[in-house]
């Protein structure tokens, strides 16, 4: 699996994962899918991604985004 797939990847199951504890949990885990969309939104604009540094380091092979 390539970067960007993994990061996409990540990006749906955290989401996923926010929105499954907001129901479930607490309403304020609202800030968590908050947070995600922007991260995304930024990540969009500069090219600039924390997960896809993280994951560089484990040795996941580079894609064409990232």
């Amino acid at each position: 699996m390539t970067l960007d797939r993994t990061v996409l990847a990540f990006a749906g199951l955290m989401t996923l994962l926010s929105v499954v504890l907001t129901l479930f949990v607490s309403p304020n885990f609202v800030w968590f899918t908050a947070f995600i969309g922007l991260n995304l939104l930024q990540s969009s604009f500069t090219g600039f991604c924390p997960a896809a540094s993280i994951f560089k380091k484990f040795g996941i092979k580079p894609g064409c985004a990232f």
